[in-house]
């Protein structure tokens, strides 16, 4: 059903991708991140929610909005948008051919939030799930004991008269914090790449605290306030106007003391918008595929668990990055990720050597071999 090629991954019999990351006639995008929606694409099929990311971060596109759960038809492929739990209007791509079922995840995670819709469990023969934290050791806490983490450390600081800096990815992560700050506590101040994607989320219906921009605050107020920028703001002169301030990152990468000791800051909050080892576990276990095709992330080690534990598995090898990278890499917020090196032409498109003979075709979008099941085409 589904194969790499070097524009994406490829739904061979619907003739179109799945979040592409070279340009394509035809583009079915799995969330507004950087790394998954890219400029250049004829047309679009998003869910309807992240329709307004969209073309706020991509300009003037052709975009389709799907509502969650109804389905299309192109090529004899029935196609639907189901939540993610990642971000606003992030979707997995279920594909229906023949009697045989896809779903491609994109990136999710199973604890729900205030700012998207909870990601929803989806019954298929082969489950297409990243692996941004594919290791044992990442299990997060619960999200309301980060966010009174938060809280209380944003307290002490306004209390010592600091203003407290909060590191975070422009879309979805900041957002999510906005969700479990209390305003009580003092101003909220985003920064320039925060605010715009603010709007969009409280014009989805997306209840968040007041924000202001660091121009609409007095100096002194400053000192108690937080403020919300992307990384590539930390280290800049642009926070020089706060004075004496704390700084803090918030991302899964902060569970790794060595991650937190390169960013340089003083403290950091664990969490992320990606599912932990359990949150994966759970969500292919509860696909009930037999068959299960990792990207992104830590692809060989989640493949050799898998398969010793009864699951038919495989990797993609995928030109996706991870969110706060990805930002880093591109220096402003909006900016496209740099590209990848060309592959090989020649390259095997799957990761998992014993595997590989089984999908050489996968670049020309022929059937591997082992797969040609009624509605593999």
């Amino acid at each position: 059903m589904v194969v790499v090629r070097r524009e994406g991954l490829y739904c061979v019999p619907g003739d179109f991708y799945i979040d592409p990351w070279r340009p394509v006639d035809r583009a079915v995008i799995t969330h507004g991140h950087g790394d998954h929606a890219r400029v250049g694409h004829g047309h679009y099929l998003a869910a309807a929610p992240g329709v307004g990311i969209l073309r706020s971060r991509l300009g003037d596109i052709t975009v389709q909005g799907l509502a969650y759960g109804e389905t299309v038809e192109h090529n004899g492929v029935r196609i639907s948008l189901h939540p993610a739990g990642h971000v606003l209007g992030s979707a997995q791509v279920r594909m229906e051919c023949g009697g045989e079922v896809w779903v491609a995840s994109g990136d999710y995670k199973v604890e729900a939030d205030a700012t998207c819709a909870p990601f929803e469990p989806l019954r298929c023969h082969t489950f297409i799930t990243e692996s941004t934290f594919g290791l044992p050791i990442y299990r997060w806490e619960p999200q309301q004991q980060t966010f009174d983490d938060m809280n209380a450390w944003w307290r002490r600081n306004a209390e010592q008269g600091r203003a407290s800096l909060m590191l975070s990815y422009a879309f979805g992560k900041a957002q999510r914090i906005l969700s479990g700050l209390d305003p009580t506590i003092g101003p909220i101040v985003c920064h320039g790449a925060v605010e715009p994607l603010n709007r969009v989320y409280r014009e989805a219906g997306v209840a968040l605290p007041p924000t202001r921009m660091v121009s609409e605050v007095d100096k002194a107020d400053l000192k108690s306030a937080i403020i919300i920028a992307p990384p590539s703001a930390g280290g800049s002169p642009w926070v020089r106007r706060f004075g004496d301030f704390s700084d803090a990152f918030a991302s899964g990468w902060m569970l790794l003391r060595g991650a937190r000791r390169r960013r340089g800051v003083d403290r950091g909050f664990v969490l992320s918008d990606h599912a932990d080892w359990p949150g994966l576990m759970a969500a292919i276990k509860g696909t009930g595929a037999e068959r299960v095709v990792v990207t992104h992330g830590s692809i060989p080690i989640m493949v050799r668990w898998l398969c010793q534990n009864g699951y038919d598995a495989k990797g993609f090898d995928t030109e996706y990055g991870d969110d706060e990278a990805e930002e880093a890499a591109a220096g402003e917020e909006g900016a496209a990720p740099a590209a990848a090196p060309e592959p090989h032409p020649d390259a095997k498109r799957w990761v998992v050597p014993e595997k590989a003979d089984a999908a050489r075709a996968a670049g020309t979008g022929d059937r591997p071999a082992g797969m040609e099941e009624d509605g593999d085409a």
